[in-house]
């Protein structure tokens, strides 16, 4: 018999109506029609209703992000509330996480918000969208925040790779290159990085990173395991195993689906485990 994985996934939207009331002019565009999500959620689901996917799927724990996407004010642009995150965790503390959103346009007060969310509402990790400030990851904006992470001993999680067009108006230069980790790991070399969405055009960038740098790693989310490149696949099942966490970045992809195409890849089983469940422990240093 296989042994069962409670996994871990890091890197999931919160989709209460609450949430969703803070992202003006999200339709469901973006999400149904180019990514292929359930049109069924798109109007929102209970923090119990996706506690039962993610039982469906044999999902353990999420990270919750508290995205801070763009500058407010622009069309289709957002922060998140961290106490939208906060109260989620709080409510179901054995299956949630929080994840506070950056905006680097925030400056010293950003810094206070992030120090607040880990110390005040034990947020575990900090989460950016570089593409939507327009500023790649070696911006000296985000400097300040990466040293806090690394006096709070939190890890850094930030999408890399192509952005995306999520409506006509919100058209984002593709700024979060894998290269650009290079100048930020030499200068907080004690800095967990993670780069989410596997880095998709210049996935072989980013697994020369994580393979450059201890403490680079690489979020598999957001791109469906069944089209994962050929040398990203390698990469996990060899020398970068203990270098990959799973992510979904839900409701981009799906809870359940996004687990059966990976153990459709017939990983090994040890490297199946360290995947799905104990890099992300490991590396956010859970105590479970």
């Amino acid at each position: 018999m296989s042994e069962i994985i409670k996994a871990i996934d890091a890197v999931v939207n919160i989709w209460t109506p609450e949430a969703l009331s803070q992202r003006p002019g999200w339709g469901s565009d973006f999400f149904v029609g180019k990514m292929k999500a359930d049109k069924g959620i798109m109007g929102g689901l209970s923090l119990e209703e996706m506690i039962d996917l993610m039982d469906e799927a044999g999902i353990e724990k999420a990270f919750l992000i508290a995205p801070k996407s763009g500058r407010v004010g622009l069309p289709g642009c957002y922060h998140l509330p961290y106490g939208i995150v906060a109260r989620a965790v709080e409510r179901h503390p054995d299956r949630f996480y929080g994840l506070a959103g950056i905006d680097p346009f925030e400056g010293m007060n950003g810094v206070r918000a992030l120090e607040r969310a880990v110390k005040d509402d034990g947020f575990i990790g900090a989460h950016c969208y570089p593409h939507w400030f327009d500023l790649p990851p070696d911006h000296a904006k985000y400097y300040p925040f990466y040293a806090k992470c690394v006096e709070l001993d939190i890890p850094y999680q930030l999408q890399v790779g192509q952005s995306m067009i999520y409506a006509p108006e919100h058209r984002t230069r593709s700024v979060g290159r894998p290269i650009t980790l290079d100048g930020v790991a030499c200068d907080f070399p004690e800095l967990r990085l993670i780069g989410i969405h596997v880095g998709i055009p210049w996935t072989e960038e980013m697994i020369a990173m994580a393979w450059k740098h201890p403490n680079v790693f690489i979020g598999c989310d957001a791109h469906s395991p069944k089209y994962w490149p050929d040398a990203f696949v390698k990469f996990i099942d060899s020398f970068g195993q203990d270098k990959v966490i799973f992510g979904t970045d839900f409701p981009v992809l799906r809870f359940k689906r996004t687990v059966d195409e990976i153990h459709a890849h017939d990983f090994k089983p040890g490297v199946l485990r360290k995947l799905m469940r104990d890099n992300a422990a490991r590396i956010y240093k859970l105590a479970l």
